[in-house]
């Protein structure tokens, strides 16, 4: 399965924006990397959308050929491409187990669903990029229960906001779907319009 595996701090501090959540490398040095990171950079309408086209692209841990399938499938829904888009990345399983706060990053919760620890509606789901629907219950396997991981989700719940188009459950470790998330209960410091801007010209 394919995946960026690279630094993650070298593509925040590219792209001036915190990928991974609580960086302390990317706060120390908020400038791109490299020796000519603090020189001026011309700024072009072309560059402004492709830095927020790869924003959304890295914070989920999409691969372009994916990206643009997912920028495909936003056209073809009725309403906002731009909003259509990131409804469809925030639906990953992976983000929705990050953003119940049972992993600590993406990629963390990447993992535990490569590895097979979650069932979707009692069937197990080891599919990342997995799109969940309203009313879809994710629990987290029995077996996977008292594994550290989950333990230290169960303890640490709480210190993260669940966003209210889910409901978790750390007693449980059960995540209810209440609903899609529309782009207002998104929290992505990303201008979608210009990546529809960006795809518009290709």
């Amino acid at each position: 399965m394919a995946r960026y595996t690279g630094p993650m701090t070298r593509k925040s501090r590219r792209l001036g924006v915190d990928l991974v959540g609580g960086d302390a490398a990317f706060e120390k040095r908020p400038y791109p990397p490299g020796q000519h990171g603090r020189a001026r950079i011309k700024e072009s309408e072309y560059r402004t959308q492709l830095q927020e086209k790869q924003k959304a692209r890295f914070t989920y841990g999409v691969l372009e050929k994916q990206f643009a399938n997912y920028y495909a499938e936003a056209h073809r829904r009725p309403g906002k491409t731009g909003d259509n888009l990131l409804q469809l990345l925030e639906s990953r399983l992976d983000n929705v187990v990050y953003r119940a706060g049972f992993a600590r990053t993406r990629r963390h919760a990447r993992q535990l669903v490569v590895h097979g620890h979650f069932l979707v509606n009692g069937k197990k789901v080891n599919i990342p990029s997995f799109q969940v629907s309203q009313y879809d219950i994710i629990d987290v396997r029995e077996k996977s229960l008292e594994m550290t991981p989950f333990i230290v989700a169960r303890e640490t719940h709480g210190e993260r906001v669940v966003p209210a188009w889910l409901e978790a459950i750390p007693g449980r470790m059960r995540i209810l779907v209440h609903q899609l998330p529309v782009r207002a209960q998104i929290d992505l410091p990303v201008q979608e319009q210009l990546i529809v801007e960006y795809y518009s010209k290709l």
